[in-house]
């Protein structure tokens, strides 16, 4: 256990985790929603701190970040557990495993979990690690990286002394105190607008709408590279109503947000609903680009024509991409088009 930084102290020795949007509040003994924060002896603790998951390099195009480095690799990593508990999570054994453990209140049971399901290594090992690979960054991915703040922070703190850029892959649920504390050192993030219904939150990912928008905002004007995936679900947030929702919302924020609409396979406590068909994945993407939207991509589904980047203004083909490779074509180091001259939103080169 590492004695966590974004808590703070309750009267009768009770905590409050500052790390994410629910603000959990633990008794002693108790672990909040994610069952890696525990509060031990009226202080709090992080079960997770130096117990990665993954670590392995992965193309930044697969995060997806298609404004952030094209065609360089990142090392990822998460731990185990989320504050989210979606039905439809691909990476549902990482993210959802422990809290059986957690529920139960078994304590050394919980840790003992963690720790057979993780690799022991310090934020300079990762980092260590990153350079031996000669990855361009590092990725906090696979759960959300809220939940092991501390050792994002700490590991994305020396990234960036090695030269390293600071990748979260994020379901957007931050708290104000966790944004702040990694500002510093983030330099792009891909969040997850699951659906534009607080019910769909509420009853398929166990969470709350209303951070997220306001996260996506904030790391947006922030200056951080932002960019939004939405998975699209048949029957669940396919309408062509919260379609248009989500679309407008972004383009309210910027026309220059990149929207990732992402093909749905069947897993975890969705393995009745089909696969999303192509034709809706194209009726999504003629809908944010009819809301104002420059960039609208398509995901999870071989379709190079709507995986390209192409110039808003003169339509010259930026970045090339075939198989989670991207291929600057027609950019500058400057990030403009070389022939118009348009800037173009991102980290390019």
């Amino acid at each position: 256990m590492k004695l966590a930084k974004l808590y703070k102290k309750l009267a009768e020795n009770q905590v409050q985790c500052l790390a994410c949007s629910w603000y959990c509040r633990m008794a002693e003994g108790k672990t909040g929603i994610c069952g890696t924060r525990i509060n031990h002896q009226g202080k709090l603790y992080s079960l997770v701190y130096g117990r990665a998951i993954g670590l392995q390099l992965d193309p930044v195009e697969k995060k997806p970040l298609f404004h952030f480095l094209p065609g360089k690799y990142l090392l990822s990593f998460g731990t185990a557990g989320c504050n989210f508990g979606c039905k439809f999570c691909q990476n549902w054994t990482q993210s959802q495993g422990n809290k059986t453990q957690s529920v139960k209140r078994k304590t050394k049971n919980l840790i003992f979990y963690i720790e057979n399901a993780s690799t022991k290594i310090t934020p300079k090992e990762i980092v260590e690690l990153a350079v031996e690979k000669k990855a361009a960054g590092i990725a906090y991915t696979y759960n959300e990286p809220a939940i092991f703040i501390e050792l994002a922070y700490d590991t994305a703190k020396l990234a960036r002394k090695k030269g390293l850029r600071n990748v979260f892959v994020s379901n957007g649920f931050e708290s104000e105190e966790s944004f702040q504390y990694i500002k510093p050192y983030l330099d792009a993030i891909n969040i997850d607008l699951k659906s534009f219904s607080d019910k769909f939150y509420r009853q398929i990912c166990k969470a709350k709408i209303e951070p997220v928008k306001a996260n996506i905002k904030k790391y947006f004007r922030s200056g951080i590279i932002t960019e939004v995936t939405t998975l699209l679900i048949p029957g669940y947030n396919d309408s062509n109503e919260e379609l248009q929702q989500i679309a407008q919302f972004l383009a309210g924020i910027s026309k220059n947000i990149p929207w990732h609409i992402s093909a749905f396979h069947p897993d975890y406590q969705m393995l009745d609903v089909p696969v999303t068909r192509h034709e809706d994945l194209l009726k999504a993407y003629k809908i944010g680009r009819q809301a104002g939207l420059n960039y609208v991509y398509l995901g999870n589904i071989a379709d190079p024509e709507h995986s390209v980047t192409t110039c808003p203004q003169c339509q010259a083909v930026l970045v090339d991409r075939t198989d989670y490779q991207g291929v600057i074509k027609n950019l500058d180091k400057r990030g403009r088009c070389r022939q118009c001259r348009e800037k173009i939103y991102g980290i390019w080169h």
